[in-house]
Formats: C-alpha cells, structure tokens, sequence
C-alpha cells in the first residue's frame, strides 16, 4: 500500500471576517486510513471538511490534496477528484437511483443532455448501489427514497469517478436506527471492498463511528486538542475535555458508546 499521504495540513489558521475558525491544525492521512473528525458544535469540523475537499483556502499554512498545494491548482478540477458526499444533494428531479449514481460521472446534480453512459459504466453503477446495500433498488425514485437510502445512494455517486479520498459530513443526521446501522454497516463493507481508499468522516456522535474507524481528531474551538490511532485518542480523559462534560467510553464489537461518568459516591 502506497504511504504517500492523501491528505497534508501543516499549520493552518482560517479567519473569517477577522474571527479565528481554525488555529495551527496539522493533519496527515495516508490511503486506506479512515479518520474521524469529532467535536462539539462550532467546534471547526465542517471548515476543516471545506479546507480537505478543496472548498475553501486557508489563511495561514499550507494544504495538499491528493498530492496538489491549495493556491497552486485548479480548485473545481481538484474537487472533482475528491469523493465528497453532501447530505444537502439538491436534486430536485425524480431520477431513479442509477441515474443518480451515475451524475457522480459527469459532477452534475441533473442527467446531462445527451450524454450516456457505456456498459462499463452501468456495471459499476450498479456493482456500489449493491455495496451500498441498495440492490433491487435501482429503478426507486428519489422522491420515495427515505433519507438512509438517499445518503447511501449519494456515497455510490460519489464513487463512480473511483476517487482515492471519501468525505463525509455528518452522514448519519436525521436518520432513524435502522437508517444509522445501515449506513454504518456499508461503509466498513466499502472499506473492505476498496482497501487503499482514505475517508474523514465528521461526526459529534461516537456512537456513529464504523469499527473500521482507524483515526481520530479531537476539534474544540477550533483547536486541535489530540489527533492519532483511535486507541489512542477516543479515551474518556480526552473526550471528555473535547466535549467539556466528564464521559464515559466503552466499545463492543468495534463499536463505541457514552455515557456521563459520575462521581463516585461519598461513604
């Protein structure tokens, strides 16, 4: 497996309207490393997210994206390189899933006129709507689609141009149990079935985390308050200063949870 990295921050600070986002955040992620971006509300995951998918330009530092410096590239090409999966997706027609899948080939949100896909490229289509556990579901349209179905459906598409970075923001939002335990199932199947693709996942929910999760960053104030190996980082000491309340983790089967860590009683 190549160790070149996907993705390289050195000592970013982003400022908006004179009011610091981000402050000296370094981050490496190598191909087949699959990252989680956690953190409270305003805590700068969302801006880090823009800076990766090539949204955004940092006021100080420097980031590489897929190998290419921000400032030095043409941004819109870059993007398109990038699988970058909004839950927000605008489509306002009634396609069915293939036809949405297969926008992520042309980075458009509506079929474009007169353009059609090859054989091939109906096969691989149809190969992620069956990874993303929507098979029998390629004809559905996406007015029926329940929101699971629908961001499931958005991380096929956002596949077809065989990207080597996935980006996720918040994926699990606004879904029913059902919807969060698939999803969450899907993504450790894609990241077995595709071992050299590299994800970031934001979230502010541990409990929403695949066990294939491999990193961590811990955001508050837009600061790095730790980043490395899961074991190391997702610890109840660190969570808890990430989250300013005093936490406690478990984790099964891969999967973790949290609860309020209480006081020991007074004898």
């Amino acid at each position: 497996m190549s160790e070149a990295p996907v993705l390289r921050v050195t000592g970013v600070d982003l400022v908006r309207d004179g009011n610091p986002l981000l402050r000296d955040i370094s981050l490496t992620v190598r191909p087949g490393e699959h990252w989680a971006l956690l953190g409270s509300n305003g805590a700068g995951k969302s801006t880090l997210l823009s800076l990766l998918g090539a949204l955004a330009h940092p006021t100080r530092g420097t980031v590489e994206v897929l190998g290419e410096r921000l400032g030095r590239v043409d941004m819109r090409l870059l993007r398109s390189r990038v699988g970058h999966v909004d839950p927000r997706h605008p489509l306002r027609s009634p396609l069915t899933v293939r036809d949405v899948v297969l926008t992520g080939l042309t980075n458009s949100v509506e079929r474009v006129p007169r353009w059609a896909p090859t054989r091939d490229e109906t096969a691989a289509a149809e190969d992620l709507i069956d990874l993303l556990g929507l098979g029998g579901l390629a004809e559905a349209r996406w007015p029926v689609l329940s929101q699971g179905q629908r961001t499931r459906a958005l991380i096929a598409r956002s596949l077809m141009p065989s990207p080597r970075l996935l980006l996720l923001d918040e994926p699990a939002t606004g879904l029913d149990v059902a919807g969060r335990e698939q999803l969450i199932d899907r993504l450790d199947a894609l990241g077995l079935a595709h071992p050299e693709l590299a994800s970031v996942l934001v979230t502010h929910h541990l409990e929403e985390l695949p066990p294939g999760t491999t990193h961590a960053m811990l955001l508050r104030d837009g600061r790095c308050l730790a980043a490395g190996p899961v074991e190391e980082i997702l610890t109840g000491d660190q969570v808890s200063a990430c989250f300013d309340h005093p936490v406690r983790l478990t984790r099964a089967d891969g999967r973790w949870s949290v609860r309020t860590r209480r006081p020991a009683p007074v004898r």
